[in-house]
């Protein structure tokens, strides 16, 4: 067991010098300064009537994040060193799962904060609104798209983000024809955007009494919440469509009793948006043309185009060739990205929300890229 502490340590003393150098690619000098030059403009007497006063405080309130939990890692190096340099001295096996334990959480930790030195995007800190799609395939389809929803709701609770449900549309018989969830916390969009795209299913489906394998397909849209949205996106009442149905959630869940949900058909685009979770129609329907807005605003810097008017034709079509990921359950286990050439043959695990590996990869790939 002494063993196991002496790894651990050249585990730990060999984190010192990457840790380190965490701190100027995280500049974390340059934001403790910025702290402290925001921290003076709250200071000011009429700090509070100011428009951008929240923003201000969004803004201490995520950089003191940053400062605080790479402070949090160096401290935790510290201590589990000591940790582990008493329990060798005194042959103590007791501290050795505790020890172990820290490791994995600062080698963790340290990942972790190492990605997000890439999300350097002017949207990468925003939150991120997902949508679901099924592609052709009826039930099956439907219920695929259900599937995704799931693996990025777990993937959002287990990374401690506030996975809100916005919109949802039942399957026919199962699964799901649409949904939209908002994932609520710092780095959603930066790290969710690799999500984006067409994702293909292949296994023997549970629908089909011959037992035969199908290949489905879905797409998921990525976009930022966009908190401040330019006045040129406006959006005329002639091009859109509002129509009115009764809320309901997953699992067939109602969220309310009345007709207060909204959808919105872009009909120049066909972009259409829906929500359902707000306490009234209206509500909801400002809450969907601020989604519709931001999937304009999102294509519209994506495509560099000068107007609205210009986007036509913006969808992919959710069929071979054009996914991302490819997802396998028969004749054998395996996840892989086209992107990236990145597996993982343990399907269950991956459909449990741990696509790390997948938005890990994706984004090395880009900063490679950028290089």
């Amino acid at each position: 067991m002494i063993i196991q502490l002496d790894e651990a340590k050249r585990t730990l003393n060999a984190a010192k010098e990457p840790i380190a150098d965490l701190r100027n690619a995280l500049r974390i000098d340059d934001l403790e300064r910025q702290i402290q030059e925001l921290e003076a403009k709250t200071l000011i007497p009429d700090f509070w009537s100011q428009p951008d006063s929240g923003k201000i405080l969004q803004s201490i309130k995520d950089k003191k994040a940053t400062v605080e939990e790479y402070g949090g890692l160096c401290t935790k190096l510290e201590d589990t060193l000591l940790l582990c340099d008493m329990g060798i001295e005194e042959n103590d096996e007791s501290v050795v799962d505790e020890v172990l334990k820290d490791v994995k959480e600062i080698s963790d930790t340290a990942d972790r904060m190492r990605l997000e030195t890439l999300l350097t995007g002017e949207y990468d800190r925003n939150n991120a609104i997902l949508s679901f799609h099924p592609g052709a395939g009826g039930t099956e389809a439907q219920d695929w798209a259900q599937m995704l929803y799931r693996m990025y709701t777990r993937w959002g609770e287990s990374h401690g983000y506030n996975v809100k449900l916005l919109d949802w549309l039942d399957g026919d018989e199962a699964g799901l024809k649409s949904a939209t969830v908002m994932v609520e916390g710092l780095n959603a969009y930066g790290f969710l955007k690799s999500e984006n795209g067409v994702h293909r299913l292949v296994r023997i489906s549970p629908f089909d009494a011959s037992g035969r394998r199908h290949t489905s397909f879905a797409s998921v849209e990525v976009m930022p919440e966009f908190t401040d949205l330019n006045d040129d996106i406006e959006i005329r009442d002639e091009d859109i469509e509002v129509t009115a149905h009764r809320s309901s959630g997953a699992g067939g869940q109602h969220i309310n009793k009345t007709d207060s949900a909204i959808r919105i058909l872009h009909k120049p685009t066909g972009i259409v948006v829906g929500c359902q979770t707000q306490r009234s129609q209206l509500q909801n329907r400002d809450f969907a043309m601020k989604m519709l807005k931001s999937k304009l605003m999102e294509i519209k810097q994506r495509e560099n185009l000068q107007k609205i008017d210009d986007i036509k034709g913006v969808k992919t079509d959710i069929e071979w060739g054009a996914q991302i990921r490819s997802y396998v359950f028969m004749p054998y286990t395996l996840a892989k990205d086209t992107r990236t050439g990145f597996e993982n043959t343990d399907i269950n695990s991956v459909m449990n929300g741990n696509i790390d590996g997948f938005i890990n990869a994706y984004l090395k790939m880009n900063s490679s890229k950028a290089e």
